[in-house]
């Protein structure tokens, strides 16, 4: 059974569709089809039924999905022991990463890094974090940066770089703005949110719940965080954000920003990957200068840019 075949067989598993999965994969839906029947020939036995609600795994079909992670498992692992035995620290690290986590945290660190390492080559994927997370576990991707989140497999590893401080947003100049410390004022407002399931949203949620209050009017759900600081501008409410998220628009005096008075007040931004027994020697050489070299947010207790006083 080759790897590539076990990699589009997993693929198939997961989307439960031949077109899902060619668009994800790159390759032609007739080639997904050719592969799973090549697959099926090799091993005698049907692996997916079509049903309404799409393709489903056979008996047979689940059984070889247990035994393909871990055959995929074993070869990276089998991989990573040979590079590591012969001093080998040349490939491809592919990196997942939020958009805002991309474009203001790796930048300068990557390029000191390319420039430390030419003969690693470093791919970026930008998107949402159950997107990247998924990536993960499935191997398509070999690390992530993005803010923590609660309920991480078991079989991935995590460690923080920085405590990103939590602000609310709003206009410049908003009149009502909430007394610092005050959080009953935050239940006649309507906020700004990304839609469920995004990890800003859970964030949102979580920094509610931590402060025993029940969830907030919603004006409006969008699916980015720049939608959100482009509608808050616009007045058309309140959010709560990572102040990293929204940097860009807080230098350009577009929104302005308070520490959030809950007792949650910051943000975990993390790196996440997968736990193996042999990490290939490139990224176990990237996952050591991280932590030392990513730049550290200011403290969530230094003094805002574009603050906005407390009339209440």
């Amino acid at each position: 059974m080759h790897p590539r075949l076990l990699k589009t067989f997993l693929a198939v598993a997961r989307n439960r569709s031949f077109t899902r999965t060619a668009e994800e994969v790159h390759l032609a839906q007739s080639s997904v089809s050719d592969q799973i029947q090549s697959l099926e020939t090799e091993l005698g036995a049907a692996l997916f039924i079509r049903s309404r609600s799409g393709l489903e795994l056979t008996a047979a079909g689940e059984t070889l999905r247990r035994y393909a992670e871990e055959i995929l498992t074993v070869a990276d692992e089998a991989r990573a022991a040979v590079e590591a035995a012969a001093g080998v620290a040349a490939g491809t690290v592919m990196i997942g990463a939020l958009e805002t986590v991309a474009s203001m945290r790796l930048p300068k660190w990557l390029s000191t890094f390319q420039s430390d390492h030419p003969d690693i080559n470093l791919r970026v994927k930008v998107a949402g974090s159950g997107d990247l997370l998924r990536k993960l576990e499935d191997g398509e991707i070999d690390i992530v940066f993005c803010f923590d989140k609660d309920g991480l497999d078991e079989g991935l590893a995590k460690r923080t770089l920085s405590a990103e401080p939590l602000i609310l947003i709003m206009p410049p100049q908003k009149e009502a703005a909430p007394k610092r410390g005050d959080l009953s004022t935050l239940a006649s407002m309507s906020f700004v949110a990304t839609e469920v399931g995004c990890i800003y949203r859970h964030l949102l949620d979580k920094a509610f719940d931590a402060a025993g209050m029940a969830a907030p009017k919603l004006a409006a759900e969008v699916g980015s965080i720049g939608t959100i600081a482009r509608l808050v501008a616009a007045g058309t409410g309140v959010s709560l954000v990572p102040r990293l998220a929204v940097a860009d628009a807080l230098d350009r005096g577009e929104i302005s920003e308070m520490p959030w008075p809950g007792p949650m007040r910051t943000a975990s931004l993390v790196m996440i990957w997968r736990r193996r027994r042999i990490q290939p020697p490139t990224l176990k050489l990237l996952l050591a200068t991280a932590s030392d070299s990513f730049a550290l947010a200011k403290p969530a207790d230094a003094r805002p840019r574009h603050a906005v006083s407390s009339p209440l």
